[in-house]
């Protein structure tokens, strides 16, 4: 099934193909470090509170700080969503009312996958009912150091018909934990095959989060896949993108290897939280904090 399909895919570069690829795109990166580039990877940002002390009063403060951010900084293209946990997806509903801003949920048993497949489907249902545009769902990496290959595909699969058309489905592929440049094409051409809209990187939640090395592996799945159905899967980088020579960093992994199309927030995106102040204070030239 889903684990043949990897057959008809060429297996990934070796540990020193990627390093080699990572030293020439953070030289190419160094163009990109400009107040264009920055204002552009702001209006890809995801931003996120995903924290244990989260609450209504606080994602409400959050979500309405992003929501004034068109009128304090009209200059500035706004982020893409705001990305919280699913009990907080009405709350920034109504905060972010009248906006284009899009609501992003994780789900189906966020960080870790580790619960019934019927309480992950319920979770993303719930979700998507409560107003969520995107949701973020992590695959199951211990089906995927297993082996257990179809089992990982074929849950992703089931989740996303818990999407309703017109619902983004993120697929984390949790690339710090799968290591290995193979695993981690493997795990983004299975989340491509189930369904995925986007392959994101890392749910934040573990010691390594994303890398600019396995950016360039599920870049290179993303463009592999595309090439094969003529069907375009964004990319996500979350967790420890935390600079504005960060953000570049991995603007210009996706244009190096994607290319100019994937530089759209339709496409790509960047899952942060930190990241938005220093960003913001690379376009203003001076030290900003809005979050």
């Amino acid at each position: 099934m889903y684990a043949n399909q990897l057959n008809e895919y060429a297996p990934a570069w070796s540990v020193e193909q990627v390093d080699r690829e990572v030293a020439r795109i953070k030289e190419a990166a160094k163009k990109n470090e400009t107040v264009d580039v920055y204002k552009f990877c702001y209006s890809t940002i995801d931003l996120t509170t995903l924290s244990c002390n989260d609450s209504i009063s606080s994602v409400t403060a959050f979500a309405t700080k992003a929501a004034e951010f068109y009128q304090k900084y009209p200059h500035i293209p706004n982020v893409a969503s705001i990305c919280v946990y699913p009990s907080f997806v009405e709350t920034v509903g109504l905060a972010v009312d009248g906006t284009p801003m899009r609501i992003t949920s994780v789900a189906g048993g966020f960080p870790a996958s580790q619960t019934f497949l019927e309480v992950k489907a319920l979770e993303i249902a719930m979700a998507v009912e409560n107003g969520a545009d995107e949701i973020d769902i992590v695959m199951n990496v211990g089906h995927m150091l297993s082996g257990e290959y179809n089992e990982a595909a074929s849950e992703v699969e089931m989740l996303r018909e818990e999407c309703t058309e017109d619902v983004v489905l993120k697929v984390i592929i949790e690339s710090g934990a799968l290591k290995s440049p193979e695993l981690i094409r493997k795990a983004s051409l299975l989340s491509m095959f189930a369904g995925a809209d986007f392959v994101k990187t890392s749910t934040g939640k573990i010691d390594v989060a994303a890398t600019p090395e396995a950016a360039v592996v599920m870049c290179q799945a993303i463009r592999d896949y595309y090439e094969k159905t003529g069907k375009k899967v964004g990319f996500k980088a979350a967790g420890g993108v935390r600079s504005a020579e960060d953000a570049a960093l991995y603007y210009t992994i996706v244009e190096e290897i994607l290319g100019a199309e994937w530089l759209t927030p339709e496409l790509f995106r960047i899952g942060a939280s930190s990241v938005a102040n220093n960003l913001i204070s690379a376009i203003e030239g001076s030290p900003v904090k809005y979050y």
